[in-house]
């Protein structure tokens, strides 16, 4: 008797069927099924771990596969390099994203040219190049794709504003030996849902500085996958958050070690104040087999600064080789500390300013990371603005 061929394993977007086993859910970031068509992925029930800690009825509408609305968000460019547009299947686009989910995959398949920054190679930009996507209403769809050519170094500023629902896909592609630092600004209004998925690619020797500051919108999860795949690649991840109340403010983060001898430095800081006001950290960090040298740390850390506001914080670290450097991961949520409160009371300064400056002092471990110094004045001024929001 011919022995009986063994039945393949399916694959869907909520996990595998093993014929010779039970449905098998997708639990870690490494093992979510990819694909850039609509139709493989179904409507969230909220139930998914990508999605139990996501408000699925406040960004239904991002889920649905339908046109966007004409001029729901303005997009500009200024700066020293102009930008160009790409079809769905125009080269370089489309070269490091494939969407982990629903609304990644709609927005790709809806976006019929997507935005395109090209930093040549060997150029070093003296300043910014920033890119405004303003919300006047609506719903809308938007893919991005960043490139820094061998050798290249220059800062890109994405910043967010007005009102909308946007589904956004931002590619990054950094080449050997470059040096790119993004920064992605949200300042939404109230109103505004923003779903974000960022994928990048860091080839040898070369490095991203990834930064994600959300302070405005009803919704802002803003997704980074991270693949440090050439031999001394360098990734570092950072996110600051302000959630007020009724505000939600998320990140899953994943770093992917897959060269060898690469660094990897995740660290996100949140604070929260006000009912209702809820923050999201899930960090993974994935260690390959071929990463042979490592060094990798994450680390999530929380500031609940009123009664009513919730943070969740979620670190994964899963290694595939011994021969490390180093790794390790980290999570912490506090009330505000009162003794620090009473030691500065102490030596004469008003609890009002105290108060300012512990919290300032908290956040401004990642303003100070970003590089763009009138930018880490208007976050300390947008800091100062939210404690006193709170104390009126």
């Amino acid at each position: 008797m011919s022995p009986q061929a063994e039945a393949p394993v399916v694959e869907t977007a909520k996990g595998h069927v093993d014929p010779a086993a039970a449905f098998v859910p997708v639990q870690t970031r490494s093992e979510r099924p990819r694909a850039n068509e609509v139709a493989f992925f179904e409507a969230p029930s909220g139930r998914e771990v990508n999605w139990k800690h996501t408000p699925i009825d406040r960004i239904r509408g991002l889920l649905e596969d339908v046109a966007g609305d004409g001029g729901a968000v303005a997009v500009s460019v200024t700066g020293p390099l102009a930008a160009a547009g790409l079809s769905a299947d125009q080269a370089p686009r489309g070269e490091v994203f494939t969407a982990e989910d629903l609304s990644a995959a709609i927005a790709w398949e809806r976006s019929a040219e997507a935005l395109y920054l090209s930093i040549p190679a060997g150029a070093e930009l003296s300043e910014p190049l920033v890119v405004d996507l303003r919300g006047a209403g609506g719903r809308a769809h938007a893919h991005l794709v960043i490139e820094a050519q061998p050798n290249a170094r220059a800062t890109v500023l994405l910043r967010h504003a007005g009102v909308a629902q946007l589904a956004e896909n931002v590619e990054i592609i950094v080449r050997d030996g470059a040096a790119l630092t993004l920064v992605t600004l949200q300042e939404w209004d109230d109103e505004a849902v923003h779903l974000a998925a960022h994928q990048a690619r860091v080839d040898r020797d070369a490095s991203l500085r990834h930064v994600v500051v959300s302070f405005g919108g009803g919704v802002v999860r803003v997704n980074p996958n991270v693949e440090l795949a050439g031999t001394g690649a360098r990734g570092e991840l950072y996110g600051l958050s302000f959630a007020d109340a009724g505000q939600h403010l998320e990140s899953q983060v994943y770093l992917h070690h897959k060269g060898a001898q690469t660094v990897g430095d995740v660290l996100y800081k949140g604070a929260l104040q006000g009912d209702t006001a809820h923050s999201v950290w899930i960090g993974d960090v994935l260690i390959g087999p071929d990463a042979v040298g490592t060094d990798s740390y994450e680390a999530n850390r929380n500031l609940v600064l009123t009664d009513g506001a919730r943070a969740d914080s979620i670190p994964n670290l899963e290694i595939e080789t011994g021969d490390i450097r180093g790794a390790g991961h980290a999570s912490a949520t506090g009330r505000f500390d009162d003794e620090q409160l009473f030691y500065l009371q102490a030596r004469g300064i008003a609890a009002e300013q105290a108060r300012r400056l512990v919290v300032l002092g908290f956040l401004m471990e990642i303003v100070q990371k970003i590089g763009i110094a009138e930018l880490e004045e208007r976050l300390v001024d947008a800091i100062e603005a939210e404690l006193a929001g709170e104390q009126r």
